[in-house]
């Protein structure tokens, strides 16, 4: 395989890892992660027959919510840690 035909690879190889991580990222996907929790758990909720399903379904809807955004500092913590230059 030529030289070129490798660093063509491994620029889309690169494309779609920055793509994926874009994705982690975005507040879409936590949106999206959030309202699915909270319908799930409101949905399961109310047939277990809890009294306000809704209301209590907000608890790990916004518990997610609250840990993604935690994790940005988490990682820059465990990283300086856990991943000094010698």
């Amino acid at each position: 395989m030529d030289i070129e035909k490798e660093i063509e690879i491994i620029k889309q190889r690169n494309l779609r890892v920055e793509a994926d991580k874009a994705w982690e990222l975005s507040w879409i996907r936590r949106l999206f992660i959030t309202a699915l929790t909270y319908a799930l758990a409101g949905l399961w909720l109310q047939l277990v027959g809890l009294s306000r399903p809704w209301l209590s379904a907000l608890v790990p809807a916004l518990g997610y919510l609250l840990s993604t955004l935690s994790l940005g500092s988490v990682k820059t913590w465990w990283l300086g840690r856990h991943h000094r230059k010698p």
